[in-house]
């Protein structure tokens, strides 16, 4: 596998990610803006309305007629946070050219599909017409209800919401509904203006081979358009560390509580600069093998399930607990004493052998997927240099049980979060 990156117009990138492993090819779009309350839910509405239809398929069943005839190409669509930025993505995949019947070309005609439907939009003076709108309005609040009844999801967001209260990445990837509701057809339009104007964007080709004029292509249309105040988006600002944890516990009709606590990490940023923070993480809260999983859930019963995950562009360490309301104070604090159990270095050599080889299982079939491979991608773009997941295990492996402890030392408790059942009468 090879990676070439090149650059197609002002703040505009395009990546052809060459594996000839598969008999697909995968064509992305990824707009990245950063986030802001006022266009975080249109914004978030873009990718999903632009994938619905466009000018010359002004619906769904005859884009998905035109799909249907490109071997059943797929077209998928996203909005999600990645550090300070919202990363909006359109991807086409389609089967390679060699395998059509009759030798046409099906890359071209999924490439020239997926512009159409990003440039060419199915709008009217100046605004998106609104029974396109009131579907997608209506499925991105219906999304938004989903995660605040799915309450693992729940307490995950509103940990982030109070540890970043008045800083940009503790507002929600999709909005609110009362945002969603505000928007209109006119301000959806602008707020597509917008993004082709000011968004950093990286067109990544995912396949054996890079289609002819694809690039070119890309950046004739943007050469179109009127770049100003490109979006910067090479780094996030890290987690700042807090002097006294902040605590928060909200009630809810929940038979199982959550406790959910974000801490802070000195080690932090992009892959050359925290992979230790990494696999600290694992050890401390990743599989069967983890402190967390082995001594609060499975030993001490504290836990219907108790894991960790690390956010290193922001410096950012969560861990996430089901507990029965009377165990949340015990399980807190032996979350707590097992993270000085890490920071010690008091951890078995099979634990960390375990992590190490874990990671580098979880990197490699990264190599098996279009789909993984765009998104791995498409996360790195605060990285200097452009790491395969290849490349990253070979430097998980050269990682050392003191590079570990030193990542530790610098993890500290920010904020904690308790989701419990109210109290019945």
């Amino acid at each position: 596998m090879s990676v070439k990156n090149v650059t197609l117009s002002s703040g505009v990138e395009g990546l052809f990610i060459e594996n000839q492993r598969f008999n697909t090819t995968l064509i992305s779009f990824n707009f990245y803006m950063p986030l802001e309350k006022k266009r975080v839910a249109a914004n978030a509405l873009l990718p999903f309305i632009l994938t619905s239809c466009s000018k010359a398929y002004p619906d769904f069943s005859r884009l998905n007629y035109k799909l249907n005839k490109l071997y059943g190409a797929r077209l998928d669509a996203s909005a999600e946070k990645n550090g300070d930025y919202q990363l909006l993505k359109m991807n086409i995949s389609v089967i390679n050219d060699r395998f059509s019947i009759d030798g046409e070309s099906l890359i071209k005609q999924a490439t020239d599909l997926l512009l159409g439907l990003i440039f060419e939009p199915n709008t009217e003076n100046g605004a998106f017409l609104d029974t396109d709108l009131e579907r997608e309005k209506r499925k991105a609040i219906e999304h938004i209800k989903g995660e605040f009844s799915e309450k693992r999801i729940y307490a995950k967001n509103r940990l982030i919401e109070e540890m970043y209260r008045g800083k940009v990445y503790g507002i929600p990837k999709c909005g609110t509904v009362s945002d969603v509701e505000a928007i209109t057809g006119q301000s959806l339009y602008e707020a597509w203006e917008h993004l082709l104007k000011t968004a950093f964007v990286r067109v990544h080709v995912v396949g054996a081979a890079l289609p002819a004029g694809l690039f070119e292509e890309v950046s004739d249309r943007f050469a179109k358009i009127e770049r100003l105040d490109v979006v910067n988006c090479k780094g996030s600002r890290v987690t700042e560390f807090a002097l006294e944890p902040y605590k928060v516990t909200e009630c809810d009709d929940i038979a199982q509580g959550k406790l959910c606590m974000g801490f802070s990490c000195e080690m932090s940023g992009n892959d050359d600069e925290s992979l230790p923070m990494m696999v600290m993480s694992d050890i401390f809260g990743g599989g069967p093998y983890s402190r967390l999983f082995a001594n609060v859930r499975e030993k001490m019963s504290l836990c219907y399930y108790c894991t960790a995950s690390c956010i290193r562009q922001k410096g950012l360490l969560i861990v996430e607990s089901g507990v029965e309301a009377q165990n949340c104070e015990k399980a807190q604090k032996e979350i707590l004493n097992q993270l000085e159990i890490v920071k010690k270095g008091e951890f078995s050599d099979f634990e960390f052998e375990s992590s190490i080889k874990s990671i580098c299982d979880s990197l490699n079939t990264y190599n098996d997927s279009l789909t993984s491979l765009n998104n791995w991608y498409a996360i790195k773009i605060n990285n200097t240099k452009l790491y395969s997941p290849s490349d990253i295990a070979e430097k998980i492996k050269k990682i050392t049980k003191q590079d570990v402890i030193d990542a530790a030392n610098g993890v500290n408790l920010h904020t904690v979060y308790k989701l419990v059942p109210k109290e019945v009468d």
